[in-house]
């Protein structure tokens, strides 16, 4: 951050009486810059037996398949966001049925909320994020293709669970992806 958003003047990196990290403060107006991770949110869409996914039509990870889901917007619910996600990369018509992971990417200042969802019809086509959207059974899931290791982990979990017929909240911290 180079200028302040409130007055336009320049900003300097330093920590704020009363705070303990350094922030972002207007050299001129002193008003606070904060900056705080962004929520993803989306969902895990079932269908029968399959599970929805959308092969990525921009970066990052263009090409890869991921779970509907994208940044959460201002004055959204998780739910609405998670929703609006799915209607926007899939057309997709989805029922939340259970927040199921939290995914914490401090390295990327970044947290992953997705929701179990029931898919209410077939009638999903690719949005102008998606290349394709295709219903997946499990042994057909793409798995060296997906876009990220938080699709990973909530598809891994999601079949797990569903052979105990038990379906468990998960929550971690994700680690950048070894080089």
């Amino acid at each position: 951050m180079k200028f302040c958003s409130h007055c336009g003047h320049g900003v300097s990196l330093r920590i704020p009486e009363g705070d303990n990290l350094p922030r972002f403060i207007c050299d001129h107006c002193g008003t606070i810059h904060y900056q705080n991770p962004n929520i993803v949110t989306g969902c895990l869409p079932v269908y029968e037996d399959k599970i929805l996914l959308c092969k990525r039509a921009i970066e990052p990870r263009h090409g890869y398949w991921t779970l509907p889901a994208g940044f959460m917007e201002n004055q959204e619910t998780l739910e609405q966001a998670a929703m609006r996600e799915s209607a926007e990369e899939a057309y997709a018509n989805v029922e939340i049925e259970q927040l199921y992971t939290v995914f914490s990417l401090p390295h990327v200042n970044q947290v992953y909320i997705m929701f179990r969802a029931r898919l209410l019809d077939e009638n999903f086509k690719p949005g102008i994020e998606s290349l394709e959207v295709k219903l997946f059974s499990e042994d057909e899931i793409p798995w060296d293709d997906l876009a990220f290791r938080t699709i990973h982990y909530t598809l891994k979990y999601f079949f797990e669970d569903r052979k105990k017929d038990q379906y468990t909240m998960r929550s971690h911290r994700v680690e950048p992806a070894p080089k």
